[in-house]
């Protein structure tokens, strides 16, 4: 039983993480030559509005693509997946919707223009990421990566053009479209090879469902805002007390170690709908050794990545310089490396619905990172904040193991 189970497992996040990966390349490709093209301001502005978009995926995740995974993994026929998706891709509108909204608000403050473009952007990313967790979730993996490779290839070619062809204070609204026009793309895609209508459920029938999932979301709402309280608080506290130009740093330590954060997003896309398969068959020993097994393949990999950034920095020709202090780095390593740990844990007790044992240990670990963050920006330069992030997301490791174990012991 092991053994298919992770084969399939491992399938399973090969064909996903390649999906993300692509993605994370061409974020980083991005990143790199902003960082070269854009004053510090703009580039900050650019991280900031990449962190927001994130946290919009996090809302959705949690209150449309997380119930709906489960739901449709539990489901007994094709038409009570179909309504599910019409429900929750409905809800996923919206909540699109608000993330752009908030997206444009702060961009009219930042930039001199750009905002729609910043909004339309976020919001298209969004309803993407929701399809893709959807898709995932019917088995529809390979539909769900190839809009990731039509949203990479488009990407690339929009932005690449933008850089080209537009400079100064044109060159993130440009961008920002780029980005937007490739998310549309990928999306059409996604919906052209799956051959479906487009389904979405009325109002009554969206307050409904809701209704009933209420008592259980609200704790998942509580959780998932402590959580990105706790995980991104961090970059807003210290561009709030040293502006975006203060944060460009961070963003560019933290861009060394994305593809981990792409590893850990990933994965969790992947195993929800297969540890929700797994408790709704209630394979319990099959669902032990996934917990016991994951974490470490997932450490190793941590552990290497690691290596392989040392050793490319070691290496580098004379002429680039380290965006950040070595200390610094190895922070920012720590907090990008910490959610690939508890990602396995913290998706065993979502499935469970203890969101409120989530949001009560996000919370501890918030107050613990941020206020260690307004300390570090009292006495140190801006970069340093870095270990506030990184205390917080291990506060984070050893409780959510911490609460795993405990239930294991009552079961």
């Amino acid at each position: 039983m092991l053994r298919p189970t992770l084969s399939r497992l491992i399938a399973r996040l090969a064909m996903m993480v390649s999906g993300e990966a692509l993605q994370g390349v061409f974020n980083l490709a991005l990143n790199l030559a902003l960082l070269q093209i854009v004053s510090t301001h703009d580039y900050g502005v650019f991280a900031l509005v990449m962190i927001i978009g994130g946290l919009g995926l996090t809302y959705i995740r949690s209150l449309t693509a997380l119930p709906a995974s489960i739901m449709i993994a539990q489901s007994r026929s094709a038409a009570a997946a179909q309504a599910i998706e019409a429900s929750f891709g409905a809800a996923a509108l919206l909540l699109a919707l608000a993330a752009a909204a908030l997206t444009s608000a702060l961009l009219l403050r930042w930039l001199d223009h750009g905002a729609l473009a910043g909004g339309v952007f976020i919001w298209l990313w969004s309803v993407r990421s929701h399809m893709r967790t959807v898709y995932f979730a019917r088995g529809r993996q390979a539909l769900a990566s190839l809009g990731d490779v039509a949203y990479t290839v488009s990407g690339m070619a929009g932005a690449a053009l933008a850089l080209m062809l537009v400079s100064g204070a044109d060159v993130l609204p440009t961008v920002f479209w780029a980005l937007a026009l490739a998310n549309g793309l990928a999306m059409l895609l996604m919906l052209g090879l799956a051959r479906n209508k487009i389904r979405l459920a009325p109002p009554r029938h969206l307050l409904r469902r809701y209704r009933k999932l209420w008592r259980d979301l609200r704790w998942s709402l509580l959780s998932v805002s402590i959580t990105n309280a706790q995980g991104q608080g961090m970059a807003f506290l210290v561009a709030g007390l040293a502006g975006p130009a203060g944060f460009a740093p961070i963003a560019a330590a933290l861009l060394l170690f994305a593809p981990l954060r792409i590893l850990s997003a990933g994965f969790a896309n992947m195993a929800h709908p297969e540890l929700a398969r797994l408790m709704a068959q209630r394979d319990t020993a099959e669902i032990d050794r996934v917990l016991r097994l994951w974490p470490l393949l997932l450490g190793l990999l941590g552990l290497g990545y690691l290596a392989a950034v040392l050793t490319a920095l070691l290496f580098r020709p004379a002429g680039i310089a380290l965006p950040a202090a070595d200390g610094v780095l190895l922070l920012a390593w720590i907090a990008s490396t910490a959610p690939t740990l508890y990602a396995t844990p913290r998706i065993w007790l979502e499935i469970r619905q203890a969101y409120r044992s989530i949001a009560l240990l996000s919370l501890l670990a918030a107050l613990i990172g941020l206020c260690l963050v307004w300390a570090i920006l009292l006495l140190a330069p801006a970069p340093w904040a870095l270990a506030g992030a990184a205390v917080s997301e291990i506060v984070v490791l050893a409780g959510s193991w911490a609460l795993v174990l405990r239930a294991w012991r009552k079961a």
